[in-house]
């Protein structure tokens, strides 16, 4: 049986990425985002014989209503979902806290916390009334789930959120077959421009070392990979050398 996967922010960065490396395993993948020219951009990267299995469906995660309707085009072209990989997010500058405004933290909140919410839900009342029942949601925190960095109060709450989301989708899942575990992710090598200096926890900036976005990929198709009754609850993929314990 061909198992079908839906990616959030699948038009850049990890969710390409991850994108492309389910359909070498042989997903189905529905790819989602706001900007359909990426998301078939990230569709075209993948080879011949995988492109095919590659399914672009833009829809905005902070709109229940457009994720239902994504949901529903899943459940109308394949019958099933078997995997979720709650990755979509926004950001923002880093920003003292008293110079973060209303807008910006319910932008980054609402991507992040909300958006994970409202696509596993929705994941839920699928996984559960489907036979066989169960699937698994995948949650992309990040070290700021656990240690902060300054300045980054709206980002650092968000990614918090996503912790007791999975946390709670994982007890919640149990009863129907659902699994939920969090892959934490430090610095990726970014592909166009150098690693910019970060503030440091004693105020100071620096760049900080990183990892090829493939230890990432690798991370989240094992994860995709286990049997529904296996779960890894929580992983933290990063250079050795990041600063995270003390973010010093």
């Amino acid at each position: 049986m061909v198992k079908t996967a839906v990616v959030t922010g699948a038009g850049s960065g990890v969710g390409r990425a991850c994108t492309l490396g389910l359909l070498a395993d042989g997903w189905t993948v529905v790819l989602t985002g706001r900007r359909a020219v990426r998301l078939e951009e990230t569709a075209r990267l993948a080879p011949d014989r995988d492109r095919g299995r590659a399914l672009a469906v833009p829809a905005d995660i902070t709109d229940p209503v457009a994720v239902d309707g994504l949901f529903a085009a899943v459940q109308d072209r394949f019958g099933r979902l078997d995997l979720l990989f709650n990755n979509a997010a926004d950001t923002m500058p880093y920003t003292a806290t008293e110079e973060v405004s209303a807008e910006d933290w319910h932008r980054v909140m609402d991507s992040i916390a909300t958006g994970t919410f409202l696509c596993s839900r929705a994941a839920f009342r699928m996984m559960k009334r489907q036979s066989p029942r169960g699937g698994r949601i995948i949650n992309n925190g990040a070290p700021s789930a656990q240690a902060p960095r300054p300045d980054s109060i709206a980002f650092t709450a968000a990614k918090h959120a996503v912790a007791g989301l999975a946390r709670s989708l994982s007890l919640d899942g149990r009863r129907y077959d659902i699994s939920c575990g969090q892959i934490d992710i430090g610095n990726v090598t970014p592909d166009d421009r150098p690693q910019p200096a970060v503030r440091q926890a004693d105020g100071s900036f620096r760049a900080e070392p990183t990892m090829d976005m493939r230890h990432v990929v690798d991370m989240v198709r094992a994860m995709a990979a286990l049997p529904v009754g296996v779960n890894i609850q929580s992983v933290l993929v990063m250079p050795s050398a990041m600063p995270y314990i003390g973010r010093g």
